[in-house]
């Protein structure tokens, strides 16, 4: 995976973004920070693929819960959340911070799945928030939209704590 991440970084779109961030005062400063800390810049690659991963974890088993089983969207998405959870930290845990595997696996699955317990708050809220204010009418694509919106926000605070607190220590 790093040599398709080290190929994307030194394609030709890649450079022609680059050049256009770094002509800007702001985008300066971030490119000169992910310069000089690429490390991180992978790593957050690394768990931007596992989320995409376990987005469609969760998506899958939230359709497939209300539209073939017939489960309450609380249901359905309480299951494809914990779904999601569980696939995410086994690549988080195996692939993204492998230097982790030195931390005991049992406090760390408890701190990832605290973080994750969180974020399911979260994302109940805004998933039937949404829902039932402002996409209901949409039907599917309505609380898919919901589920959408809900989880780019629960992204910001799994990677914001889960990189602090859960795998934090790591360089």
């Amino acid at each position: 995976m790093s040599r398709l991440i080290d190929a994307v970084l030194a394609s030709d779109a890649v450079a022609r973004l680059v050049f256009w961030v770094d002509a800007h005062p702001w985008g300066h400063r971030l490119y000169q920070a992910a310069l000089s800390n690429r490390r991180e810049v992978v790593r957050f690659l690394k768990f931007a693929t596992v989320g995409v991963v376990g987005t469609v974890v969760d998506f899958g088993v939230l359709n497939i819960l209300v539209l073939g089983g017939g489960f309450t969207k609380f249901w359905a998405n309480t299951c494809s959340f914990s779904a999601a959870v569980v696939s995410n930290f086994i690549w988080n845990r195996l692939w993204t911070f492998p230097e982790s595997r030195q931390k005991a696996l049992i406090p760390q699955l408890v701190q990832f799945a605290l973080v994750s317990l969180g974020g399911y708050v979260i994302n109940q809220i805004i998933f039937l928030g949404l829902d039932s204010m402002v996409f209901h009418a949409w039907g599917t694509l309505g609380y898919n939209v919901s589920k959408a919106i809900a989880t780019v926000v629960v992204l910001v605070w799994n990677f914001g704590v889960n990189r602090v607190w859960t795998y934090g220590g790591i360089d």
